[in-house]
């Protein structure tokens, strides 16, 4: 018995020996490896770090497109994808959220997505699948739907969210600005590339740089406390801003729209510039596509006023009469035959094959005489007309700041096609590049090169990457030669023999040329088909006459007219809304307003208030007081500024404001109102103010909200009815018939014998 305790004992002591080694083992190993950080060589702290390291990348946006006031026209956007976790053993086991009641969810999601509670049930009770979508339907969800789904509080059912391009005006100059699309890159990455136009060519600037988030963090990727966070901040792609102006894009957008609806053409393009700056204000053309689904029937991907020649018809005419007018071979009240013209053998026709008699030189201009031209050209030599060609810019690109701009062909080898070429047929030429050429013309003999793009603004910085300024590219004519075909156009429009008589604005005085061209057949015969429906239709105006501040030409390819309809209607109904909104959204004064001398803007500042505001009104200003102090201490425009009669300036001095009527104001005085005082005022629609919620007069502070409404011109105008559909017209032409080109429908004919040669 005392043996066997003894055994125990022993037993017991070997054991707390042996443990004793253990823990005194470990605890020796436990208290080095504090003292140390170290196993094995190996930093533990180091390696700890390493394991609980996690990366993030912070997604950097593509850069945004904007117009020339900063309305954007492009940006990203962050759309949802609807998912749902369904019923699996997996789900169960793991505890992950998933549809518990497949019947409830498909009723409640069907409230919220375009599919059908039965085609959602269908996708939810799916056998041995762990995750659905739901096509199309469950794509591209905003913010509003995804949070209205969130709000239902629905198990299985979450979001992935991904970036797109935001077109919020729809098509808008669709064929300039272009589009992106999500691609992957050879990392499998998924990002954002241009593919056509503005978004293709500025790629690489829009395109921005992702940012990285390093942080310590659990199995989970939640962030560890106290931890230190390195943070990679993303780069946003470049801000690109156009010169064009969205308000006067819509407008154009709109009429084109309607016009293409109603006729049905095969082809329409417009372009509108600034004439003094070369700044284009809008462009477009139809087809057109959807930037956003890529939608569009019949269309073409060229950039047509920039990349596709046309022959332009009769608005030729102008530039021949503008060579003629300055090299002093213009003589509008010098008669000539009008009817036929004939260059070795091949007659040269009227539109109307007959012509007028002996008429004067400015009739036939008015007219649109294709003779009168002709006969222009043996007096004024045609080697000196296409001296003046070359001057003007014709045969060869403009140089906008777009890729892929056609040059056109400028035939000159025989005399047929140099007097052909004088009216617009034969020679090819872009839309742009008469547009460049009409520069000259409404811009006193400057002839200005169009461009889109403002400049280019670093997202991150501000500074500007890349400016584009205005660039005189010559000047083809005297000034006095342009105020000469400015009038002689204009006459076109006012005259009783005019061919342009569609195109008179009452506000306005319009100056321009219309154009009726043969469109060549499709066959490769060389021949064009003369029917009604086989013409190019345009026109190349510009407005106000006497000081033009926008150029605008517009053509439309066979349009499906009604019998006895002309082909300038459709024409003339882009033109005169679109001129006539973007002329009074651009504050242009009327021709019932006197013209006014310019005014220099002085320095009014440390003046008193009142004796300036008499001044300023005697010399036919709109001075507008902020505040109620009598010394002025800031004031708009500054020193130097040109303005004219009947322009609102501003006068700011101390103390509180009483408010104006702003009915009336344009958007840009409530932004410099707003600016200078520094009041909260919210305006709701765009153009010009017709309500304030403040009533004028009220004294208010900072803390006062000002809601204005505005409308925009084709708001407030009230469009002119459309006249009622003409009977149609007996296939003859009755003696002094006046319609001219527009009267090309009473023809039909396919005569070899007489050289292509246009109809006005």
């Amino acid at each position: 018995m005392t043996k066997r305790k003894l055994l125990r004992s022993k037993g017991a002591f070997f054991l707390f020996f042996a443990f004793g080694i253990v823990f005194l083992t470990l605890f020796t190993r436990i208290v080095y490896i504090q003292i140390t950080g170290e196993v094995q060589g190996n930093d533990l702290k180091e390696r700890a770090t390493e394991i609980r390291a996690r990366k993030e990348v912070l997604p950097a946006e593509r850069g945004k497109i904007v117009d020339r006031k900063g309305a954007i026209i492009v940006e990203d956007t962050t759309t949802y994808r609807l998912q749902a976790i369904l019923e699996t053993p997996q789900a169960i086991n793991m505890k992950i959220p998933y549809v518990s009641n497949p019947e409830s969810t498909a009723k409640i999601l069907a409230k919220h997505i375009k599919m059908s509670e039965k085609s959602i049930l269908k996708q939810l009770t799916r056998p041995n699948v762990t995750q659905v979508e739901f096509g199309s339907a469950g794509k591209d969800l905003d913010f509003t739907t995804k949070q209205a789904i969130d709000e239902e509080g629905l198990p299985g059912i979450n979001f992935s969210s991904e970036s797109k391009r935001f077109h919020p005006n729809g098509t808008f100059a669709s064929h300039l600005i272009g589009y992106a699309r999500p691609i992957a890159n050879k990392d499998g990455k998924i990002e954002l590339v241009g593919e056509m136009g503005l978004e293709k060519i500025y790629n690489e600037l829009l395109t921005g740089k992702d940012g990285l988030l390093k942080y310590q963090g659990t199995k989970m990727s939640s962030i560890l406390p106290n931890s230190e966070r390195d943070v990679q901040p993303p780069k946003n792609g470049d801000t690109v801003q156009l010169t064009l102006i969205k308000n006067i894009q819509n407008f154009l957008e709109e009429e084109m729209d309607e016009i293409y609806k109603k006729y049905k053409p095969k082809a329409m393009s417009a372009v509108m510039v600034d004439p003094k700056t070369g700044r284009v204000l809008a462009i477009t053309q139809r087809p057109t596509f959807n930037p956003e689904t890529l939608e569009g029937e019949g269309m073409s991907w060229l950039n047509a006023p920039i990349e596709q020649t046309i022959e332009p018809g009769s608005t030729m005419k102008m530039f021949t009469l503008a060579a003629a007018v300055d090299t002093g071979n213009w003589m509008p009240n010098a008669y000539y035959q009008s009817g036929s013209y004939n260059v070795n053998g091949t007659a040269i026709k009227d539109h109307n094959l007959q012509g007028w008699g002996t008429i004067t030189y400015l009739e036939g201009l008015q007219r649109s005489s294709n003779t009168a031209i002709a006969h222009m050209l043996d007096i004024m030599g045609t080697d000196k007309f296409y001296t003046y060609l070359d001057r003007f810019g014709f045969g060869k690109k403009t140089g906008i700041d777009l890729p892929n701009e056609a040059s056109g062909v400028l035939l000159n080898q025989e005399p047929i096609e140099r007097i052909t070429t004088a009216f617009g047929q034969g020679s090819t030429f872009t839309p742009i590049q008469l547009v460049q050429a009409a520069t000259a013309i409404a811009n006193d003999g400057k002839m200005m090169r169009p461009f889109v793009i403002e400049k280019i603004i670093d997202d991150t910085t501000g500074k500007v990457v890349e400016q584009h300024e205005p660039k005189q590219v010559g000047q083809p004519i005297t000034k006095e030669t342009a105020a000469t075909v400015r009038d002689v156009l204009a006459s076109t429009v006012t005259s009783k023999y005019g061919s342009a008589q569609s195109y008179n604005l009452e506000e306005y005085e319009v100056a321009g040329k219309t154009a009726t061209a043969q469109v060549p057949k499709e066959d490769g015969s060389g021949y064009y088909a003369f029917d009604n429906n086989n013409f190019l239709y345009g026109f190349l105006g510009m407005a106000p006459k006497d000081d033009p501040q926008i150029i605008m030409y517009v053509d439309i390819t066979m349009p499906t007219l009604s019998p006895g309809e002309y082909g300038s209607k459709p024409v003339s109904k882009v033109f005169n809304s679109v001129m006539r909104n973007s002329l009074k959204y651009l504050n242009v004064n009327t021709t019932e307003v006197e013209p006014v001398e310019k005014i220099q803007f002085e320095d009014y500042t440390k003046q008193a208030v009142q004796d300036t505001q008499l001044a300023l009104e005697a010399k036919g200003l709109i001075p507008v007081i902020i505040g109620d102090g009598e010394t002025i201490t800031e004031q708009y425009p500054k020193k130097g500024s040109t303005v004219v009669s009947g322009t609102r300036v501003f006068l700011k001095t101390t103390g509180p404001s009483t408010l104006p009527t702003f009915t009336g104001w344009s958007q840009q005085s409530v932004l410099t109102y707003e600016a200078l005082t520094g009041l909260s005022i919210e305006t709701n629609g765009e153009g010009f103010v017709v309500s304030q919620s403040v009533s004028a007069g009220t004294q208010v502070t900072e803390n006062t909200t000002i809601v204005l409404r505005l409308q925009t011109p084709q708001e407030r105008f009230t469009p002119q009815p459309e006249e009622k559909t003409e009977q149609p017209l007996e296939p003859k032409l009755p003696d002094g018939y006046e319609g001219l080109e527009e009267g090309e429908s009473l023809q039909q004919f396919d005569n070899p014998n007489i050289e292509p040669g246009g109809v006005g």
